[in-house]
């Protein structure tokens, strides 16, 4: 039995609370619980379903016989661990795809507790197959349509502007010149160079960012945020960096436009154990350093929401699609993640970065 739980709480039939075992039960996740000894000593309903094993021939048994580790279990640092989107081969024989998340039990040396979710959604936060084709394929897009269509762009102001002044001419120029300015983003797509990283210090970072954000499209909104002081140094560009964070705010300015009271959020953390794989092939690494952009908008339809980071794919009418896109091979480029998500209550949309520690 998991010390102080079961044995100490008040009686439920007496006091009208329920127990240890339905509270476990309740849980809308997998559960298992783990002893000192890495023994199984409980499991809910929803680990029963997805182990296929009932708990009272779990209970007893070595953790590895029932649920063995995957891989990049050992990277474990004494504060649990995260494995997003692994596959995982149970004691029946049967292969999950699961988020497999370990933590220790705070006050009880050894006793931790094992989620497992479901990986359905998971692959916003790992890489994803169909998301790196996309961005190949926008690599291609972007060289030819610089080629073919930038060139003769510059001709056409250059004639428009021999034209003389008057309202059609500047018409054309002011397109052209928007027409260039988006050929210019597409050409981001097609650097391919290795993006060089170092040990920075994220804060002064951040702060630009959103000093850049409140002098403009962010103007008379308050951006809350909510810092863990003690982050380490990242391994991160600081170009790239400070792109993807005027982006994300921007975004969620955007996003926010139309709700009544707009808000933007702008927190850090360390993930103690968290690790991905940032691209199919490649081994899982720690990705501790977590900077999110939270906004209070409606978030993006249902339908796109899993698409988010593919180029041309955008929630909003006028949008081009090319903003997230880009911040997502900017993320990979220095071997990171970016996700998308809707957490909290009230319900906020989140973009979470998770970047490397700079080496010590």
């Amino acid at each position: 039995m998991l010390p102080g739980v079961g044995a100490t709480l008040p009686d439920p039939a007496r006091h009208g609370r329920p127990g240890f075992a339905e509270l476990l039960a309740a849980l809308p996740v997998a559960v298992v619980v783990v002893d000192p000894q890495d023994r199984i000593a409980h499991a809910n309903a929803l680990a029963e379903q997805l182990l296929n094993l009932s708990e009272r021939l779990m209970v007893g048994q070595p953790l590895a016989a029932i649920l063995p580790l995957p891989e990049g279990a050992g990277l474990r640092d004494g504060h649990g661990f995260a494995i997003y989107d692994t596959e995982i081969a149970t004691a029946r024989g049967h292969r999950i795809r699961v988020d497999f998340v370990e933590a220790q039990v705070p006050d009880h040396a050894g006793w931790r507790t094992i989620t497992l979710h479901g990986s359905a959604g998971s692959r916003r936060l790992g890489h994803s197959a169909d998301r790196t084709a996309g961005s190949r394929a926008a690599v291609g897009a972007a060289a030819m349509l610089a080629h073919e269509i930038k060139n003769p762009l510059s001709g056409i102001r250059g004639a428009a502007q021999l034209l003389g002044a008057g309202e059609l001419t500047t018409l054309i120029v002011t397109e052209v010149d928007r027409i260039a300015a988006l050929i210019d983003r597409m050409q981001d797509f097609g650097d391919t160079r290795p993006l060089p990283c170092s040990a920075e210090n994220i804060y002064p970072l951040l702060d630009h960012a959103r000093n850049v954000a409140l002098a403009g499209f962010a103007r008379g909104i308050v951006i809350e945020e909510r810092f863990d002081p003690s982050l380490p140094p990242a391994s991160i560009n600081r170009d790239a960096l400070l792109q993807i964070i005027i982006n994300l705010l921007k975004n969620a300015r955007e996003a926010a436009r139309a709700v009544r009271n707009p808000r933007i959020v702008l927190t850090t953390a360390y993930r103690h154990g968290l690790a991905v794989s940032v691209a199919p092939g490649r081994p899982r690494r720690p990705l501790p350093i977590e900077i999110c952009v939270l906004d209070n908008g409606p978030g993006a339809p249902e339908d796109i929401a899993e698409h988010l980071f593919d180029p041309f794919v955008s929630g909003r009418p006028e949008g081009q699609g090319l903003g997230l896109a880009l911040v997502d091979k900017l993320v990979r480029d220095m071997d990171g993640i970016v996700q998308y998500a809707r957490e909290g209550i009230p319900e906020m949309t989140v973009f979470r970065l998770l970047l490397p520690r700079a080496a010590s």
